[in-house]
């Protein structure tokens, strides 16, 4: 007997409904046609309505070049459209096919030491080719012209995660296009040796035709060469996503993105660059079980992606039903964690949750990467969860458009962390990354959301800034955060901050450089610690990795070192300025200190946690003008309870009174907003 089955709504953020989307990749090219439409059947009955296809088709939908075969693709498009299911429809370009690679081995890719890298994995090319660019935009011309006014296709996917492995490439071609990219940068070779500080071990530059990427040298190399080089691998990748979208574009007039990578290990695009050039904000996120809390990272992640998307919804493009395949240690998720992750980044502002992928597949580098339909099938714990999932998130449709608010704001920048974790600073055991999740882990644990902004965004509306390790900053942005503290608000500035400007010249003068003046302090050295060493602190704590010989300028010492040459002399510093204050933290604090750090300033600056957090229980809110929804995510072992009245989305029904949350439960609460 045939069952039909309701056509799902279509999507969200613009996508063609009210609800929220919810979907995977598909790679239909792995299967044979018959099963595609058992997949397609499947698919409706798991709830999803936004399927990404063709991410990986170019060798299918061109075998040889200029040879066009689309005969599958528009069976795939038909059949989800035939079942109200929407196409986030790739351009394919993500991967090369081989006739390209043969015929041009020009195009591959080379690392820094000058050897080529070789087809067999993804992203076999160089993001400077213009031989790649010119086969790249033909493929996509040929596309968007065949399904630009397909009624199935409500988003025009760009490649793939671009520079998820080619993101740095240092042949000739790069070569040439980096001294491009620095001209228009410069102008004058006279200004790029300022700018790089080229008296230094006689690398002056008489032409623009001498300079190369930064190969691999004997020594340590040219810091603003790292950097500018690392910008221009950021714009060069922006600019194909730019090529392909200017075809799609004249061509179609459905909204076109790419998937943003924001994750604890992928460091190598500034993609506060690039949000003006997408019509969605989308991000691939996976747990990092090399982190010793992945949960925390994904709040994060997820915060940063909504900085990204300025406070409004953003797309999950890609996360996992279990474990993953490319960690040392793929760990498979608990009955209840795939639920909790997806909940949390729906409560971090997501209108969309998708999966890679929809089939597990039993071929290649993958086959052990979890999907919607594992290899065990429909009769898989995996399977039954997925179409709860899907249930849910039907359900919560109702908050499509919320927002999430915060009172405290994250400074954090790619381009300082390029600069900031370079060689031959002072300690190699200083990671940028680690500090900023350092702070933000510790505000998660307090129960208090925060939006991460970038440097020299507006401050206003936010009562505490706080700014981990701004090691490279502009003038102008330090500004912001000074003028932010003067006009009533709190900083938090820590160690290695303000040090030097966007040339990664120091400011001389005495650290903290850019914010000594805000802080009312002064430091002529630093002292970092030997690995395994500690310093005692006045309040009880110890301080590592870090350390400094801070002097009073105007500031006050609230903690001091209390063991080691640094004995007596502050710590952690406040500083009046304005109508508000600047507090410095000039060593790595334990979490418990770095915590009571921050219940310090949020109490003077008047900010209340979450009133429902307690440890281990994540409490998010999203709010529109007639609703809350209270997101509460157990991630510890015991029961928790909790007072927050409503209905329970998750159970579906009323909530009041006391209510308990098992181990590693969820509840999402809508509750009616009060009128005053």
């Amino acid at each position: 007997m045939t069952t039909t089955l309701p056509a799902p709504a279509t999507g969200a953020l613009g996508l063609g409904s009210t609800g929220l989307a919810f979907g995977c990749d598909y790679n239909p090219e792995q299967w044979d046609p018959e099963v595609w439409v058992q997949d397609v059947r499947l698919m409706r009955e798991a709830g999803v309505n936004l399927v990404a296809i063709n991410v990986f088709g170019w060798s299918h939908v061109e075998p040889r070049q200029g040879e066009y075969d689309f005969a599958a693709l528009d069976r795939v498009i038909d059949l989800l459209h035939g079942a109200g299911i929407g196409v986030d429809l790739g351009t394919g370009t993500a991967s090369t096919p081989p006739w390209l690679t043969t015929r041009h081995p020009e195009v591959l890719p080379v690392v820094a030491d000058g050897t080529s890298r070789w087809p067999g994995g993804r992203q076999a090319f160089c993001p400077s080719s213009p031989i790649y660019r010119e086969h790249a935009l033909a493929l996509v011309r040929a596309t968007a012209e065949r399904y630009g006014d397909h009624p199935a296709v409500k988003l025009w996917h760009v490649s793939n995660e671009l520079g998820c492995h080619n993101a740095h490439c240092y042949c000739d071609v790069s070569a040439e296009a980096f001294r491009g990219w620095l001209r228009a940068r410069y102008g004058t070779i006279e200004e790029l040796n300022a700018a790089w500080g080229t008296s230094f071990w006689s690398q002056r530059y008489a032409d623009f035709a001498e300079v190369l990427p930064p190969r691999a040298t004997l020594s340590s190399g040219n810091p603003g060469q790292a950097i500018d080089f690392d910008r221009f691998s950021s714009d060069e990748l922006l600019g194909h996503h730019r090529a392909e979208a200017e075809v799609l574009r004249s061509l179609s007039d459905k909204p076109v993105t790419t998937n943003f990578m924001v994750a604890a290990h992928i460091t190598a695009l500034d993609y506060w660059s690039w949000t003006a050039d997408m019509d969605v904000i989308a991000n691939d996120h996976y747990l990092d079980h090399r982190l010793p809390r992945p949960h925390v990272e994904l709040a994060f992640a997820a915060d940063t992606t909504r900085g990204l998307a300025g406070g409004a919804p953003w797309l999950l493009m890609e996360h996992s039903t279990g474990a993953v395949n490319w960690q040392p240690n793929n760990i498979a998720k608990a009955p209840g964690e795939m639920l909790r992750n997806t909940a949390a980044h729906i409560a971090r502002g997501a209108d969309g949750v998708c999966f890679f992928q929809w089939r597990a597949s039993v071929q290649g580098s993958e086959k052990f990467h979890s999907a919607m339909l594992p290899h065990a099938g429909t009769e898989s714990s995996t399977w039954h969860e997925v179409v709860a999932l899907g249930g849910l998130v039907e359900r919560l449709g109702e908050l499509r458009g919320s927002r999430v608010t915060a009172d405290v704001a994250i400074v954090f920048s790619w381009e300082n962390q390029w600069a900031a974790d370079l060689e031959a600073h002072p300690t190699t055991a200083l990671k940028y990354l680690e500090q900023v999740h350092a702070f933000h882990g510790a505000l998660w644990d307090l129960g208090v959301t925060v939006d991460v902004v970038a440097p020299g965004a507006p401050l206003d509306g936010y009562a505490v800034v706080v700014v981990p390790e701004l090691y490279l900053v502009r003038d102008e942005h330090a500004a912001v955060i000074a003028d932010h503290v003067a006009a009533g608000g709190r900083a938090i500035i820590t160690f290695f901050s303000g040090i030097v400007d966007d040339r990664d010249r120091v400011r001389t003068g005495g650290y903290p450089g850019a914010f000594r003046e805000l802080l009312g302090v002064r430091v002529d050295e630093f002292l970092p610690l030997a690995a395994g060493d500690a310093v005692a602190l006045s309040d009880g704590s110890t301080g590592s990795v870090w350390s400094e010989p801070v002097a009073l300028r105007g500031a006050e010492a609230v903690v001091t070192y209390a063991s080691g040459p640094l004995a007596g002399g502050p710590a952690v510093t406040r500083n009046t300025h304005g109508q508000g204050s600047a507090w410095y933290v000039s060593t790595v604090l334990e979490d418990d200190a770095r915590r009571e750090l921050l219940r310090r300033v949020l109490d003077e600056a008047g900010v209340t946690p979450d009133p429902a957090a307690q440890p281990g229980l994540e409490v998010v809110r999203r709010r529109d003008e007639q609703h809350e929804w209270v997101f509460l995510l157990n991630h510890s072992d015991r029961a928790v309870q909790h007072t927050e009245a409503g209905h329970d989305l998750v159970a579906d029904h009323p909530v009041t009174g006391t209510t308990v949350i098992g181990p590693g439960g969820t509840q999402i609460i809508r509750k009616d907003r009060k009128r005053s």
